[in-house]
């Protein structure tokens, strides 16, 4: 495995060349190589093994191709939930209203942020979604909600700790979510 790891090393630039085609922004490229080789770290050995006994490097480069382009184009990858949602959020909070949007200028406001005062605000929210959940659901459907949303856990990670079928969790979370929002917006 760690000629294989090394051979991946070695494949770095390459995948930022390709990471190029997609984008033009030098900070999302390393994050999104980075992210990438941290997945092929994580990634199942045995599957590792399989793709490079097949077909060798050309393999792995064809299967990092499809993981960068999919990281970097899919708002259902963990690279856009980990950095694009982060930062573009980060952007449209605390840019300066006068200033263009110029990466210059969002550095420059991410180090002078201002001081939230909606933190109050959040952890009323929390407690009245505490308390419906409390006053309006049964312990499963409170359980199986928190579970969800407090672990960030997948639905297909929760199924497998909790031996309850992901589509049974889907619909008990879609139905809390679904009566939660009527209740806290009566």
């Amino acid at each position: 495995m760690k000629i294989i790891y090394e051979e991946i090393s070695k494949l770095t630039p390459k995948f930022r060349t390709m990471a190029y085609g997609l984008t033009t922004d030098k900070n999302t490229v390393d994050e999104a190589v980075q992210e990438l080789m941290l997945y092929f770290l994580q990634m199942n050995p045995e599957t590792l093994e399989a793709i490079y006994d097949k077909d060798g490097i050309l393999g792995i480069t064809r299967y990092g191709a499809v993981a960068l382009r999919r990281a970097l184009t899919s708002p259902r990858s963990n690279f856009y939930y980990k950095y694009s949602k982060y930062y573009t959020n980060l952007s449209g909070r605390y840019m300066d209203e006068r200033s263009d949007s110029t990466q210059n200028n969002f550095h420059q406001s991410i180090y002078n942020l201002p001081i939230v005062e909606d933190v109050d605000l959040q952890w009323e929210k929390l407690e009245k979604i505490d308390k419906a959940l409390d006053d309006n659901f049964s312990w499963y459907d409170k359980k199986v909600f928190e579970l969800y949303y407090s672990e960030s856990n997948t639905l297909d990670s929760l199924a497998k700790k909790t031996g309850i079928s992901r589509n049974s969790l889907f619909t008990t979370i879609d139905k809390v979510r679904v009566q939660l929002k009527k209740k806290l917006n009566e």
